[in-house]
Parts: C-alpha cells; structure tokens; sequence
C-alpha cells in the first residue's frame, strides 16, 4: 500500500493568529519529532489548508491499528510536555481521528492532499465501502497520486482534554483522502464522491490542504 502501516491518527484544528507562531514552531520542533519517535508509529505528515477548515491537518501513520491504543502512546499522552498541555488548551474546532487504513491504492505521497469526511450509515458501512473501493482508483485519473480510506474507531477517537465526557462528534466518521501532485487536480477526483446524489447526504464536509513538510522514522538521528 502507498500509505505506510495499517493505523492513523489524524488530528486537525484552528489555531488564534495570536498564536499561530508558537503552534507551528511546537509542531516543527518538538511535537512531529516526539510522536514519530514512539514505538510503532512510522511517519507523519503537516498540512495547511488552501481551501477548507479546520486550517491545519496532520496525519500520523503507524505499523499497525493498535499501536494507537499501546502502552507506549498511552504513556506519552498521560505525560504530555508543558508545551505540549499550553499549545492543545489552545485548539479550536478540534477533529482528532484514531483509524484503520481500510484502503489505499496507488504509489507514493503527493504534495497537496484532499480530504473528504464522511459519516457512513448505520447499516450501510459494508456497501459503502464496496463503492468507495471502486471508486478509489487513482490510475485513472491525471495528476492523483493515491486514494485511500480511513475508517475512524468511535471508541477511541475522542478530542484529549480534561472532561472524559468532552463531546467527540463525528468520532466514528471516515475519511477518504486523495494524495495529488497539484491542488487542481483534486476537484476532478473527488467530485465522484462529493458531487454524486448517492454519497452527497454522507459528506460533512472536504478540502484541500497543502504539504508542509514531512518526518519519517529514519529521519530521526537515534532511530
């Protein structure tokens, strides 16, 4: 599969401009190169939005789906950095997606990256998944690189805070996303999805997001 592993974690937010600096040199300096250095977790990816909300978008792949429910995380989130705790209390419109990598097709990462969330019905998952396997095939279309389907866990896609019962919409949610080579070639890719009658009442919502930069195991100077 062109996504690494079989789990992800995507995480997006809005952040105040007052803050806007700060966030963004914790996530080049510490954050990235922290989660990535877990046990398990094999690369992650920053985005910044060209159109959609929230602004920015990370995805963090892993070798498999239960790495996101190891031990080894567990201990970094219960122990989080003072930086850490100051820069999360101050995200807004939070989405935080802990996922199975049900499909992935194609080769390789692209440098913008559009994203489709989904909220699949209660008794139609399977079918709806069947489509969207068809559906998913970037060989078919110019400048998309590959597709994939992340399909969130309900039970532990919840927002981290200190109220166990914050509300976690869209917690079972899926997300399809579309590795291109430009920004203009995903409205083409996703209209299938996001303009077909069928599928329009699942959509919440989509983008397109820009690559910032991105962090492999191998990069880390003690991996």
């Amino acid at each position: 599969m062109p996504l690494a592993g079989k789990g992800m974690l995507l995480t997006s937010m809005d952040i105040a401009p007052a803050d806007e600096a700060d966030f963004n040199r914790w996530y080049d300096r510490e954050h990235l190169e922290e989660r990535v250095a877990i046990d398990g977790f094999l690369e992650a990816r920053r985005y910044v939005a060209e159109e959609g909300k929230p602004k920015y978008l990370c995805l963090y792949s892993t070798a498999t789906f239960e790495v996101l429910d190891s031990p080894a995380y567990r201990e970094k989130l219960a122990n989080q950095t003072e930086w850490s705790r100051r820069t999360m209390a101050r995200f807004e419109n939070m989405i935080r997606a802990v996922a199975r990598i049900s499909i992935s097709r194609g080769t390789g990462r692209g440098a913008a990256l559009g994203i489709i969330r989904l909220r699949p019905p209660a008794d139609g998952a399977e079918k709806l998944r069947a489509a969207l396997r068809e559906l998913l095939d970037p060989a078919k279309l110019d400048g998309i690189i590959s597709m994939h389907l992340l399909e969130s866990d309900p039970a532990l896609s919840k927002p981290l805070t200190d109220t166990p019962q914050a509300a976690s919409p869209g917690a079972g949610d899926w997300f399809v996303l579309i590795d291109a080579t430009d920004v203009e070639a995903l409205p083409a890719a996703a209209a299938p999805i996001t303009d077909n009658a069928a599928y329009k009442p699942l959509v919440m919502s989509s983008g397109t997001y820009r690559l910032m930069w991105d962090l492999a195991k191998s990069d880390l100077a003690h991996a």
